[in-house]
């Protein structure tokens, strides 16, 4: 663990203070779409394909009876809805509504596009070079595709 030096965070209290500030974002995005942040990340991991309940458990790290509680809330307002699973009679496959899809990728822009500000003060390659650490970071870790790159 490194100590600040310079007004400079360590690696540690870095990322874990980015990962509230990026949070916080992702909340008020959310809010003004009418979403709770479980049910925007749900679109946005939906946005990518379609899945089953298993793996987007695993995806969005939700126990099932979490996850069943949050896909009931959010088909229910017709963003999503269940499908038969062609592959097993037993289970259903999570895909958005053309609703969903739409409000998905409004909320989408509009996240990309306020996490895209938390950057102004960095010129291109201090970006780059930023990019390409956490990259190093969520690939080493093998974090899912819960977020698209933005277009």
């Amino acid at each position: 663990m490194s100590n600040s030096v310079d007004g400079q965070l360590g690696a540690v209290a870095a990322l874990v203070r980015s990962t509230f500030l990026v949070n916080a974002v992702y909340v008020d995005s959310a809010r003004e779409y009418g979403l709770t942040q479980q049910q925007g990340q749900l679109l946005c991991v939906l946005m990518a394909q379609p899945y089953g309940m298993s793996e987007l458990g695993a995806t969005l790290g939700l126990a099932k009876s979490s996850l069943t509680g949050l896909v009931d809330r959010t088909e229910r307002n017709g963003l999503v809805q269940r499908d038969p699973d062609p592959h097993d009679s037993r289970a259903v496959i999570v895909a958005l509504t053309r609703r969903g899809a739409k409000l998905a990728d409004a909320f989408y822009v509009e996240t990309c596009r306020r996490i895209e500000e938390l950057t102004t003060g960095l010129i291109p390659a201090e970006r780059d070079t930023l990019a390409a650490l956490l990259t190093r970071v969520v690939m080493d870790n093998k974090v899912p595709t819960v977020f698209l790159e933005p277009r």
